[in-house]
């Protein structure tokens, strides 16, 4: 068995020694025994000072599932003459318990790529991408549409919208910083196939029109850039390279006949 840790409490407020004596220990294992059921109580691991007249008692855990968790018991007492008592008894994660993570919002759960086909996500009311309808956007683009129509959306983006889409797709695989546009000829800004979007998102974002690129569809930098850029040039010549030219039979090669002897065409015979 190993020695029981000492109590811990505030000077101000030390409990009664009587609170952690051999007899106070083990009224608390007798209750967290009663609690565990069939399950083993460990041993006494803990002793935490609540105020002068509580003291709470840690026991290991051996329940399936718990590990590293204690059964917490807080024991009181009302002073001398009085008995001591069991005001609680639970079950806590200790330092190096294996714990579910702190609860998260469904809506700030979801990340992109999860919305399937008949899937519904509302956005919330106070989604600070979004700004009432009637409410500068501070897109020229927007402006114009809401002037036409008397109001326009009800919810267009806010400037944090803008900002926000803004560095998404700066830092997504059609920025400036991708692989493909580090070894791209040209800019998708110089290119044919580039069709600014509008409103203040045009200053820096246009969508790519050419089928045979991978950025078809797609919202692209106007820094990004690919090999199918519509000004590319490729330097003329055969597709398939040609070896150069090891043996021409065009030429021939003279040599003297070592016998010394003519040939008949040769002596005039």
């Amino acid at each position: 068995m190993r020695h029981n840790p000492p109590v811990t409490a505030t000077p101000t407020q030390q409990p009664d020694p009587a609170l952690a004596d051999p007899a106070a220990i083990r009224l608390a294992r007798t209750a967290a025994q009663e609690e565990a059921g069939e399950d083993r109580v460990g041993d006494h691991v803990g002793t935490v000072a609540e105020d002068e007249a509580s003291v709470t008692h840690l026991f290991e855990a051996e329940h399936a599932g718990y590990r590293g968790w204690n059964w917490a018991v807080t024991v009181a007492f009302a002073g001398e003459g009085t008995p001591l008592s069991v005001s609680e008894v639970v079950l806590l994660p200790g330092d190096h318990a294996l714990v579910a993570p702190d609860w998260v919002p469904w809506h700030e759960r979801v990340r992109a790529g999860d919305l399937g086909v008949g899937d519904l996500l509302p956005t919330p009311e106070d989604d600070p991408r979004l700004a009432p309808g009637y409410v500068g956007s501070d897109d020229p683009a927007v402006e114009e549409v809401a002037m036409e129509i008397g109001l326009g959306r009800v919810r267009v983006l806010s400037r944090e919208g803008v900002l926000d889409a803004a560095q998404r797709w700066h830092g997504g695989d059609f920025g400036p910083r991708s692989e493909m546009a580090r070894s791209a000829p040209a800019t998708c800004g110089t290119c044919g196939f580039y069709v600014r979007v509008a409103g203040s998102l045009g200053a820096a974002f246009g969508v790519c029109a050419n089928e045979l690129t991978p950025a078809d569809g797609h919202v692209v930098h106007v820094e990004y850039g690919c090999g199918a850029h519509s000004e590319v040039e490729v330097e003329g010549g055969p597709l398939v390279p040609v070896a150069e030219v090891v043996y021409d039979d065009a030429v021939l090669d003279v040599e003297a006949n070592p016998s010394g002897e003519t040939s008949a065409d040769e002596s005039g015979k």
